[in-house]
């Protein structure tokens, strides 16, 4: 029986974007609520105890020096002043002479903010509006390359081990060995096409972002006497750009035992690769939610096939967008801005294969595409059209991605729940 103007869900068709991204929300909400549920179990009694922990001391201190509530609290109160300005009781050391500032303003552009120095001037307060916007875009922007350099040499490695086992596999046909040429150029037609596994790199970035957190863990916990877990959890704070502020590394004068300079580069080497470490891999597993995302509205076609049409021919249905293919289903289509045209800057020659490196002038090629993409989205949005394309011009699921994502999209094989 035919579906009427609406679904049977009482509204019309969902764009699958829509559905994507309100899906992709319903769970942040989901997840929000359950994140504040455990730890309002875990924090809320250890909160209740320092309260009632303090109140008994503050009523023992003003009792036995007979000070009057009022006025240590406005005691207090200075001292809370203080501290933000970074006053502290133990030695520290100075946070606006030229080391300190220089450590603050690397919290500013890589958005860690730790907060345990902020500008108390009016002066600064409107430097740091526009001091932050720039720096924190190009430090986007080098983490972006760092990203793609990255899966460059992944790519490289991987496919180096893919090419060895494959040499490998080739076994004699008929009794007959296979000529180095036959065996040559088969190899080179595989290997065409070739990306890494997004698994595959998803688990060498979160290798290498735990092995740099439990190095730089092993210096925190002797450099600044923290425990090993507390260190690991500083290093989590910092390298996700979290910055919570409530433990920050290399405030004191000096360190006793250790060469003060060399551990204050090693905590400006740990924190730079652990962030581009931990930048990297957030983007990898953004790919993997979506993945995830993809697969539920697919699960979700059956109870609702007004909303999410039947998979197969239909002459009224639009293409999929932002579809996860399988890499042996993908293949080259027609040229459009949509799709080829993002990967024309990568074939002089011929097609760019993924174990090499893009040049400056390729990545802002691309990067061209990608706007023109963009705004072309942007305008077919606002004017309510639902984009128009063939059956042979579809895209795959991520290759209009923009920035970080685009970058993942066009490095890695979008590997499919249908493989």
């Amino acid at each position: 029986m035919a579906c009427r103007s609406g679904c049977c869900c009482g509204s019309g068709p969902i764009n699958e974007d829509n559905a994507r991204f309100l899906l992709l929300a319903l769970f942040i909400v989901v997840y929000l609520l359950c994140g504040a549920a455990v730890f309002s179990a875990l924090e809320h009694p250890k909160e209740r105890e320092a309260k009632e922990r303090w109140a008994q001391r503050f009523e023992h201190f003003s009792q036995k020096y007979n000070l009057s509530k009022k006025e240590l609290n406005n005691f207090l109160r200075n001292y809370e002043e203080a501290n933000v300005a970074g006053i502290r009781v133990d030695a520290i050391r100075p946070r606006w002479d030229f080391t300190g500032a220089f450590y603050f303003v690397g919290t500013v552009v890589s958005t860690i903010g730790f907060g345990m120095t902020t500008p108390a001037t009016i002066g600064g307060k409107v430097f740091l509006m526009f001091y932050g916007l720039l720096g924190c875009a190009a430090t986007i922007l080098f983490f972006n390359l760092f990203l793609e350099r990255v899966i460059t040499v992944i790519a490289f490695v991987l496919k180096s081990c893919y090419e060895r086992h494959h040499n490998k596999a080739v076994l004699p046909q008929n009794g007959r060995q296979v000529s180095e040429g036959n065996r040559a150029s088969g190899a080179g037609e595989e290997l065409a096409g070739w990306k890494p596994s997004v698994y595959c790199v998803m688990l060498i970035l979160g290798a290498a972002a735990v092995l740099v957190s439990c190095c730089a863990s092993l210096m925190y916990s002797a450099a600044e006497g923290w425990g090993y877990l507390d260190s690991l959890y500083f290093c989590f704070v910092a390298f996700s750009t979290i910055g919570f502020g409530d433990m920050v590394s290399s405030q004191r004068v000096a360190y006793e035992g250790h060469a003060t300079v060399a551990y204050r580069l090693g905590n400006f080497f740990f924190i730079l690769t652990g962030v581009c470490c931990i930048y990297s891999l957030f983007n990898v597993i953004s790919i993997v939610i979506k993945q995830v995302l993809n697969w539920l509205l697919r699960r979700l076609e059956a109870p609702c096939r007004c909303c999410f049409p039947r998979r197969g021919h239909h002459p009224h249905r639009h293409p999929r967008r932002n579809v996860v293919a399988p890499g042996h289903l993908r293949a080259r289509r027609d040229p459009s801005i949509e799709t080829d045209a993002i990967n024309e800057s990568e074939t002089d020659t011929g097609r760019r294969l993924s174990g090499e490196m893009i040049s400056m002038r390729d990545f802002l090629a691309a990067n061209k595409v990608n706007l023109a993409i963009m705004q072309k989205q942007l305008s077919e949005m606002a004017v309510g059209n639902q984009r128009q394309s063939s059956s042979s011009s579809r895209q795959n699921g991520f290759s209009g991605g923009v920035g970080a994502l685009g970058i993942m999209n066009n490095r890695l094989a979008e590997t499919s729940v249908d493989r």
